[in-house]
C-alpha cells in the first residue's frame, strides 16, 4: 500500500486533474482535501472533454472510490449538477463510489452574494476572486458560525442556523451597497432538498478512510489550486482561502501525517497565473500570446484568459521546499515545441540585488525582474511519444535542467491533452 499526494507547484491550473486521472489506475481511493468549486480539472478521455469542479478526477474510473474531505467547502448545487452530468455520461452508476464528508462546510447563497459585493466594492484593488463564495465560507468556518453538510440533513438545525446567519449577512450586504434581499423560506427549502439528495453520499470521512487504509487500500490525495495560492505560503493577499500545500492533505481528510508516503508536484513546462498578484516571469508580448493560444490558457471554471510566462525555477524550488516534493510532473511540454529558444528564470533582480530564492515579501516580488537562462528549443512534435528516449534531445536537456534547478526528479511528462499522452518515467505507487 502507498498513499500519494498530488499538489500544484505553481499558481494553479497546472494540469493536476490529468495526472490524478492517470494515477487513479494505481490507487483504490481518490481524496479531494481542500478548496471548492473555484477550481476546475479538465480531463480529455478518448477525445471527450469532462470538466470537474468538486468531485475528484478519479470518478471517470469504474470501481474507484472518490472522497470529498472535510477541508473542502461544498456548493451543494454544483455538486448535484456534477453528479447528474456524470450519470448522464454513464459514470457514477454506483452511488457507493462517492463519499462526502459530513464535516465539509457548505457554501450558501449569502456567501456568493457577499463575495461578489466585496469584489465590486474593492474596485481596482480587487483580488480577482471567482465570486463563488469560497472565501466567505472559509471565514464562517474559522469564525465558528458555518454550516456543514451534516446541518443540511437535520431540518430543525438547518432552520436555526440559517436564521441566525442571515441577519449578519443582510447587514454586511447593506454596508457594501448591495441588495440584502435573501429569501429565507426559499433558501431553507432548497437547502433541505439538497440535503436529502446528498444524504446517500454523506459519511464520517476520517473513519471511512482509516478503514480503507486498514484494509490495505491505496489513497491518492488530490489538491486544488497551487502552492503559490496557499493562504499561508502563497503571494498573500492574492491567494485562495485554504491551504493548498501537501501538509493539508492530512488535515483536510482527517488522517495523520504518517498516512502520506509520497508527494508529487505538478508544474507546467512554462507558467501561468489567473487573477491579480505578483508574477515575475509574466510575458505581455507576442510570446505570451502564443503560449496562451497554443496552450489554450483559459480558466476551466471562469473562462478567463490566463496570464502566461516562462518557467520560474525559484518558484519551483519554493514549492519543493514547502510541500516536501518527492517528484515532479511537467505538463504541456508540447506547447513549447517550435520555440527557437526556451527560457527559465534562475534569479531575480530586486532593488539592485540579485536573489536566487523566492522572497517571502510579495511587494518585493512585484518589483522582481527575472534573470533568465536560455536553452535551445526544439521543432520536433512530441505528441504521441510514449517513452523518455523518444523525446527530442533538446526537450530532454530542458527537462534535465529543470530537475537541476529545482532539486526534484521529473517523474512524469504530459505531451498532449488526452489521457494517453503522458510519459510516466517513475510511478509513485510502484517505487
Amino acid at each position: 500500500m502507498s498513499n500519494v499526494v498530488v499538489v500544484g507547484a505553481q499558481w494553479g491550473d497546472e494540469g493536476k486533474g490529468k495526472i490524478v486521472d492517470l494515477l487513479t489506475e494505481y490507487a483504490d481511493v481518490v481524496v479531494r482535501f481542500q478548496g471548492g468549486n473555484n477550481a476546475g480539472h479538465t480531463l480529455v478521455v478518448g477525445g471527450e472533454k469532462t470538466v470537474l469542479h468538486l468531485i475528484p478526477a478519479g470518478i471517470l474510473h469504474p470501481g474507484k472510490a472518490c472522497v470529498i474531505g472535510n477541508g473542502v467547502v461544498l456548493d451543494p448545487e454544483v455538486l448535484l449538477l456534477e453528479i447528474d452530468r456524470l450519470k448522464e455520461k454513464g459514470f457514477l452508476s454506483d452511488d457507493g463510489q462517492l463519499v462526502v464528508s459530513l464535516d465539509a462546510h457548505v457554501i450558501m447563497p449569502w456567501h456568493k452574494a457577499i463575495d461578489q459585493a466585496r469584489e465590486k466594492a474593492m474596485g481596482e484593488g480587487r483580488i480577482g476572486t471567482t465570486g463563488r463564495g469560497i472565501g466567505p465560507t472559509y471565514e464562517d468556518k474559522v469564525a465558528r458560525r458555518g454550516l456543514r453538510v451534516r446541518d443540511l440533513l437535520d431540518e430543525e438545525r438547518l432552520h436555526r442556523k440559517v436564521k441566525d446567519r442571515l441577519a449578519l449577512a443582510r447587514d454586511e450586504l447593506s454596508r457594501l451597497g448591495a441588495s440584502p434581499d435573501l429569501d429565507e423560506p426559499a433558501i431553507l427549502k432548497r437547502a433541505a432538498q439538497q440535503g436529502r439528495r446528498i444524504a446517500r453520499y454523506a459519511a464520517d470521512v476520517s473513519l471511512w478512510l482509516h478503514g480503507a487504509m486498514k484494509a490495505g487500500r491505496s489513497l491518492l490525495f488530490e489538491g486544488a489550486q497551487g502552492t503559490l495560492l496557499d493562504v499561508d505560503h502563497g503571494t498573500y493577499p492574492f491567494v485562495t482561502s485554504s491551504n493548498t500545500v501537501a501538509g493539508n492533505a492530512a488535515v483536510g481528510s482527517g488522517l495523520g501525517p504518517r498516512a502520506i508516503d509520497y508527494v508529487l508536484g505538478i508544474s507546467k513546462a512554462y507558467s501561468t497565473r489567473v487573477g491579480s498578484g505578483p508574477y515575475p516571469t509574466e510575458l505581455r508580448d507576442e510570446t505570451g500570446d502564443r503560449l496562451r493560444k497554443v496552450g489554450n490558457e483559459f480558466g476551466a471554471t471562469t473562462g478567463r484568459p490566463r496570464r502566461t510566462g516562462w518557467l520560474d525555477a525559484l518558484a519551483l524550488r519554493f514549492a519543493a521546499r514547502v510541500n516536501g516534493l518527492d517528484g515532479l510532473a511537467l505538463t504541456k511540454l508540447d506547447v513549447l515545441t517550435g520555440f527557437e529558444t526556451v527560457r527559465i528564470a534562475v534569479a531575480y533582480r530586486v532593488d539592485g540585488k540579485v536573489l536566487t530564492e523566492m522572497p517571502g515579501d510579495p511587494e518585493l516580488l512585484e518589483r522582481a525582474e527575472p534573470l533568465y537562462e536560455d536553452l535551445p528549443g526544439w521543432s520536433e512534435k512530441v505528441e504521441g511519444l510514449r517513452t523518455w528516449d523518444d523525446l527530442p534531445p533538446r526537450a530532454r536537456t530542458y527537462v534535465r535542467r529543470v530537475e537541476e534547478l529545482c532539486g526534484v526528479k521529473v517523474v512524469g511528462l504530459s505531451v498532449g491533452a488526452d489521457r494517453g499522452e503522458t510519459i510516466l518515467v517513475e510511478n509513485p505507487f510502484r517505487r
